[in-house]
């Protein structure tokens, strides 16, 4: 029996109206700014901190039932998506984790 589940989605944005790595941050800042707040999602910038336009993140959400964290995955890309910026490429990954 599963103890819970973690949903992880990673992501590459495109800022396509960023001009400089302080344009991007503020996109970026507000975008994993939102997705906590939102969904209770973990965000980390994993990929691309050099380049003015494009961002990797890895969100993470927790949850006690496999449907409720693939109803956050999919919140939270369709979020993204939404944004003023483009989501270029999304994956997902659903893992259960055991109970001791």
């Amino acid at each position: 029996m599963a103890a819970g589940y973690v949903g992880i989605l990673a992501v590459e944005l495109h800022f396509p109206e960023a001009g400089s790595l302080k344009g991007k941050r503020r996109f970026v800042r507000s975008a994993k700014a939102q997705l906590v707040n939102r969904f209770g999602a973990s965000v980390a910038e994993v990929a691309h901190h050099d380049l003015w336009q494009r961002a990797g993140l890895t969100v993470a959400c927790v949850a006690r039932e496999a449907n409720e964290a693939e109803r956050l995955l999919d919140e939270a890309e369709r979020y993204l998506h939404g944004q003023e910026f483009e989501l270029v490429r999304a994956a997902r990954e659903l893992v259960a984790v055991e109970a001791p």
